[in-house]
């Protein structure tokens, strides 16, 4: 019993919501001063946000996009955390690879100048994809 392409919108938004558990870990940890625990969530964090993208992009060139039922003021609310969530959505696989390769050449006053940015986005950017599924999938319109 595999998954079916059925399956991969809720799979997406589970990996979402482990990234963003995960990016909030790392963050906890590197407060902390755990270094290692801090790489190794951050790595984990990256390694799921792959996952996601690469499920989500299958999943998208087979169906294609998906309407959302909604009407009146939760569409308005609906696009507009759609508009915000694809445009910072865009931004974070580059922002990442910047980070992490700061981090992996141990220029780590570079890494934390631009994890500053990454983190936020990132994190926005995952819990709005949750949120994004749940409103299009699970709200019951």
């Amino acid at each position: 019993m595999g998954l079916t392409l059925r399956d991969l919108p809720t799979l997406n938004a589970l990996l979402n919501a482990l990234a963003a558990l995960l990016l909030v870990v790392g963050w906890l940890l590197i407060r902390r001063r755990r270094i290692e625990a801090h790489r190794r969530a951050m790595l984990a964090a990256f390694a799921t946000s792959a996952l996601f993208l690469a499920s989500y992009l299958v999943y998208h060139f087979q169906v294609g996009s998906v309407r959302f039922q909604g009407q009146g003021a939760v569409r308005a609310f609906y696009f507009a955390i759609l508009l915000s969530h694809t445009v910072l959505a865009a931004a974070v696989p580059p922002l990442a690879l910047i980070t992490l390769s700061r981090a992996l050449a141990r220029k780590f006053d570079s890494h934390r100048r631009i994890a500053r940015w990454t983190l936020p986005i990132w994190l926005y950017v995952s819990i709005t994809g949750v949120v994004v599924y749940w409103m299009l999938y699970r709200m019951g319109l």
